[in-house]
């Protein structure tokens, strides 16, 4: 059956209709209270005041369960759980004050209607109202009041104890599109800095890096454990960008991209985090979010469309599940990047805009009316450097939008844009159905990390403007300028991806004895903390990978941890002298 809404997302909005009802129940139980307490003391009418209080406990029992279903069914309407965009805004006591009336009036409607089989006194209806208001209003108040603690508290945190330093950064898919960026900015910032990445589309965007004292390259496939354990060894931190990237290139093979995107991901952080690698950054993105007419943040339910966003899904439940001790795996979810990058992409719909406009003097919307929020490639980069560098309690197991508010936008909205800095383009627009559409707020990482971008989409079509008038580029059709049209048009590319995944290791060739034996000498060697043994082990490790068991003893002999073999059940072997 299908999983309409994430199990951490249904018992959040479970917990707050449950609080809400809580306390529309006892304004109204308190209502009749104090009704009561009014009429045996100051009204003093003929009832007896034990018959009388039965008569307005009767009351409350016979109405609470009737308007439980009503606010219930009010409150959600007008957003309060799916965060709708009237109870997102800055109108937002409003639209709690005008759901509690509206539930009270619909209220106060069937009560009349019913008169003649329930009786409740009309004043204690009022009173209601005016707890319920103070309740619910209070309460969220209040909420918002704490958070502003915390937040307190996390930048003291943050500045008195900054956690592990992280030196040495390991950015997968550093040669790409944001990793490029990525990577000057950290060698700029003086961090180590070792890329893994298969240069699938070449060397060119960190060729420049090369000379770069703080700069690593390991050429290989982040599908392969030991290409892995060597690019994680003495890394502080992972930045995962490695991915098949967009809805059309990873549409060409979904068995690829599942491998890739999230079975790959998986296996990198388990190997981190055996590593000891403190801080793990993961490039998700808010298309995640699906088609929605809300304003989203990050607690808002996921309905990814494509099968690029339910991988990024999938593999945001795989690392929030691996949060524990030192290890802190942080969620980023990216908004549509726009920008030059030293890896050009013309498959981005800004920069495909601005090129079109440019180069063929046209502007193609498609659609128009659906939302994206938009957010600069170096403002990305900036977003990544402020995840490694804030404290683990900040960002342990969170997950941030990557943003501005100020940057949805509606694609209609492009092309006058576009237009105004190119006067000699046409804008055209042509009927098409984009199921895709979000609106996404980034309160979050602005409040936690102080995320300020820098960039906005003008300065994003100026970038590509330049990029033609300089000569940078000069056709955006070019296939490595398009994730989708370089897989799907160059036969290399999709050669050497599926041939390095028949390259994964297979753990057959080892006995389940042999493998009882390695995992438990692998766990004794990071229980002991010895800098010397876990180096030994990353070399028996690609030994026994590889299927030579002896080799991995061999190779840790001297140590103590290695046990004794058993005639029964494991067969001797000989160590190297």
């Amino acid at each position: 059956m299908k999983r309409w809404w994430p199990h951490g997302v249904k018992f959040e909005i479970a917990v707050r209709i449950i609080a809400d009802m809580i306390m529309v129940n006892a304004a109204l139980l308190i209502s009749v209270i104090l009704r009561y307490v009014w009429r045996v003391s100051v009204a003093r009418g003929p009832m007896e005041d034990e018959v009388a209080l039965q008569v307005f406990l009767q009351a409350y029992l016979s109405t609470f369960l009737l308007l439980t279903l009503i606010s219930s069914a009010v409150f959600y309407a007008s957003g309060f759980y799916t965060r709708g965009r009237f109870y997102q805004g800055r109108y937002k006591l409003l639209a709690m004050a005008q759901a509690v009336s509206v539930s009270y009036l619909i209220f106060g409607l069937m009560l009349f209607f019913l008169r003649d089989l329930i009786e409740f006194p009309r004043t204690a209806i009022v009173l209601a109202w005016v707890l319920t208001l103070c309740f619910v209003i209070g309460a969220r108040l209040w909420i918002m009041l704490w958070m502003q603690v915390l937040r307190a508290e996390r930048r003291l945190v943050t500045s008195e104890a900054p956690g592990i330093a992280v030196e040495t950064v390991l950015v997968i898919g550093g040669a790409g599109y944001i990793g490029s960026v990525l990577v000057e900015r950290l060698l700029a910032l003086g961090y180590k800095t070792r890329v893994l990445d298969m240069l699938l589309y070449g060397d060119a965007p960190i060729r420049s890096f090369y000379e770069h004292p703080n700069f690593e390259l390991i050429r290989g496939d982040f599908r392969h454990i030991d290409t892995v354990v060597a690019a994680v060894k003495g890394a502080d931190a992972i930045v995962h960008l490695g991915a098949i990237v967009g809805d059309s290139a990873c549409s060409i093979d979904p068995d690829l991209t599942i491998e890739i995107n999230l079975q790959a991901t998986r296996t990198i952080a388990e190997v981190g985090k055996g590593f000891g690698v403190s801080r793990f950054i993961f490039a998700s993105t808010c298309s995640v979010y699906g088609a929605s007419d809300e304003i989203l943040d990050e607690h808002s339910m996921l309905q990814p469309i494509s099968l690029y966003a339910r991988t990024k899904v999938e593999s945001e439940k795989v690392l929030l599940g691996l949060a524990e001790g030192s290890f802190t795996p942080t969620i980023l979810r990216f908004g549509t990047i726009y920008g030059f990058s030293h890896r050009p992409r013309f498959d981005l719909v800004v920069n495909l805009l601005a090129a079109k406009a440019v180069q063929e003097g046209e502007v193609g919307i498609f659609g128009g009316a659906q939302w994206r929020p938009f957010v600069h490639v170096r403002d990305v980069a900036e977003a990544i450097v402020l995840a490694l560098r804030a404290s683990p309690f900040s960002v342990r197991g969170e997950i941030f939008n990557v943003g501005s508010n100020e940057q949805n936008y509606q694609i209609s909205e492009l092309g006058p844009l576009i237009k105004e800095m190119v006067p000699e383009a046409r804008v055209v627009t042509q009927p098409k159905e984009d199921n895709r559409n979000y609106r996404v707020r980034f309160d979050k990482i602005h409040n936690v990390l102080d995320f300020r971008p820098r960039y906005t989409v003008r300065d994003g079509v100026r970038e590509i403007i330049d990029a033609y008038a300089s000569g940078v580029i000069q056709d955006y059709r070019d296939p490595c300028c398009s994730n989708a049209a370089y897989l799907n048009g160059s036969g290399k590319a999709a050669q050497v991806l599926a041939e390095n995944g028949k390259k994964s290791w297979n753990w057959i060739k080892l006995s389940p004895e042999d493998a009882l034996m390695i995992t438990s000498i692998t766990r004794a060697v990071f229980e002991s903390r010895s800098r010397e043994l876990q180096d030994r082990l990353y070399t028996g490790l690609t030994r026994a990978i590889l299927g030579d068991v002896d080799g991995f003893l061999n190779t840790i002999a001297d140590s103590e941890l290695v046990p004794e073999p058993e005639a029964a059940s494991v067969p001797e072997r000989r160590f190297a002298s």
